[in-house]
């Protein structure tokens, strides 16, 4: 028994180290502890977990994810979740309102903004000092403050985007807030407020030293209604079918060019003349106004511009000027005169009324004047209150182009092309104001509230002298050179305005042309403009040259 222990212990012995040599050769070659877990870590733990996330979530990946879900969502919710306040739209209207540089104008004032210069095309423009105007003290400043009011009533109610763009016009409503602010003012307080509000600036059309005055009434007329033996000149409004010139500028009808006529095929024709429209090219289109006696007076009519037709129960028609058709205005003056029908010097609007009274049947002269002139009614009124009134009621006046009853003596008609209503001009003349050859010295604060086709340039105006037969001879009198002093908002920048006012073409001087030519001395004859063998003639300033050459 003991002999089969010793041989179990023997083999165990012997059989141990055979299983630990193995492992101990397992041990020596095997790496670091530090590789060991490193690798363990990498193959087990991080492995498998990169691994699944790669391989599963390739569809599920949140890139892909929002394309799929939120390309039909995004649009329609992301629309309606932003707020209204912010859309692009809203924002751009609600934020630059106050910056709008029209707007600002209106709310902030001009005086806010850059100066800017006047824009009169072939203007002559020179800013001058108050003290230069003479009879500037003595004229009554408060009557003229009052008639400016009147202008600036339309100019306020019209918006800056639907009435006049120009500068003059944007200063204009500045000054006018100032004036409705202080209300009627002492003659000294009227003088003091032109005076801080405006700059006088004398202006003339380029070449000439001085500006035209004219005079126009209101005359009062006999009319009908309808047609009969003695009414049986219409007076007409104007056509639908007359266009303006093309290119004009200016608010209103504008004064010049070619007025139009558009044809059932939509062309565009130029419109009848007077011959066309005597002989009944407007017949049929329902255009009468009115039926006046003779053809002299619808002449009056057309020139003055207005007119108070007495109908036959006693009411007082009232038309105004609304359009023509194009032609320049020929005086039937100058034709009387040219065939020495009338004396020049005898020449004078009773003269050629009376002429025409009596030669009814020479409607050919009157055709040699093609313009014709359309009107439109602006009243009705009962004139049997003038008996009892003291003087005619502010309302009753003739209503100019702006659109305000004028003024006698203070109102004037402008080319509106160029200057804008409610415009003050001082304007220095000698006129005939009794009636007599004697002139009589004529410094007057005017505001521009009417314009006429006749009427045109910078310095071209139409004094208002009222209406009835005194003040037709106080308008028919009144042909006469004049100063014009326009008055500019301060805002407005003269200075500037001065240097843009294109100068005359130099003429080469005669120093210029003698000089000596270098050249050979063999002389040509009819070719010779220097050198020795020209001829010498005396020198002339070069601005006398100039002036001869505009004048031919």
């Amino acid at each position: 028994m003991c002999q089969r222990w010793r041989h179990t212990i023997v083999a165990v012995a012997v059989v141990t180290p055979l299983f630990l040599l193995p492992l101990q050769f397992a041990r020596s070659a095997a790496p670091p502890k530090a590789q060991l877990s490193a690798r363990s870590v990498k193959p087990i733990p991080k492995a498998q977990p990169t691994r699944s996330v790669k391989a599963i979530p390739k569809d599920q990946l949140p890139d892909r994810s929002i394309k799929a879900t939120q390309k039909t969502q995004l649009p329609a919710r992301s629309v309606k979740a932003i707020p209204k306040a912010q859309l692009p739209t809203r924002s751009v209207k609600a934020i630059p309102k106050a910056q709008l540089p029209t707007r600002s104008v209106q709310a902030i004032g001009i005086s806010t903004l850059q100066p800017e210069s006047l824009r009169l095309p072939n203007t002559a423009i020179e800013p001058i000092d108050w003290n230069t105007l003479k009879g500037w003290e003595a004229d009554d400043h408060a009557a003229a403050f009052a008639t400016f009011l009147t202008s600036c009533r339309p100019l306020l109610r019209a918006s800056v985007q639907e009435g006049d763009k120009r500068p003059m016009y944007l200063a204009l409503t500045q000054v006018c807030r100032q004036a409705l602010a202080v209300g009627r003012l002492t003659d000294d307080q009227a003088r003091i407020f032109f005076e801080d509000n405006f700059r006088p600036l004398h202006i003339t059309k380029l070449g000439d030293s001085a500006g035209l005055l004219t005079g126009y009434y209101e005359p009062i007329i006999d009319g009908s209604r309808f047609p009969t033996g003695i009414f049986k000149v219409p007076i007409y409004r104007r056509p639908l079918d007359l266009v303006p010139p093309r290119n004009s500028i200016g608010p209103g009808f504008p004064n010049k060019g070619q007025s139009l006529r558009r044809t059932s095929s939509g062309a565009l024709v130029p419109y009848y003349d007077r011959g066309q429209i005597l002989d009944g090219a407007l017949d049929g289109k329902h255009l009468e106004i009115c039926w006046i006696k003779n053809q002299s007076d619808a002449l009056t009519i057309q020139i003055e511009g207005s007119a108070r037709v007495r109908l036959e129960d006693g009411t007082i028609l009232r038309i105004n000027y609304d359009g023509h058709n194009g032609y320049p205005f020929v005086p039937i003056s100058r034709i009387l005169a040219e065939r020495n029908i009338i004396p020049r010097k005898e020449m004078s609007l009773e003269r050629v009324r009376d002429w025409m009274h009596a030669n009814p049947e020479s409607a050919e002269v009157l055709r040699q004047n093609r313009s014709f002139v359309f009107f439109r009614i602006v009243g009705l009124s009962d004139d049997s209150e003038k008996k009892d009134a003291p003087g005619p009621p502010r309302d009753r006046e003739a209503v100019g182009a702006q659109g305000v009853p004028l003024t006698p003596g203070r109102s004037i008609a402008v080319d509106n092309a160029l200057h804008v209503y409610g415009t003050p001009f001082f304007i220095q003349a000698d006129l005939p104001l009794t009636g007599e050859k004697r002139s009589f010295s004529f410094d007057r604060l005017m505001i521009a509230q009417d314009t006429g086709s006749a009427i045109v340039g910078p310095a071209r105006a139409d004094i208002f002298w009222g209406a009835g037969d005194r003040a037709g001879q106080l308008a028919n009198h009144v042909h006469h050179p004049g100063k014009f002093a326009l008055l500019v908002p301060r805002e407005l920048d003269p200075v500037t305005a001065g240097a843009r006012i294109p100068l005359p073409p130099e003429k080469p001087s005669f120093i210029a042309q003698a000089q000596i030519s270098t050249s050979p001395t063999t002389c040509h004859i009819g070719r010779t403009f220097g050198g020795p063998c020209a001829i010498p003639r005396p020198a002339r300033p070069p601005m006398l040259g100039w002036v001869a050459v505009r004048n031919r």
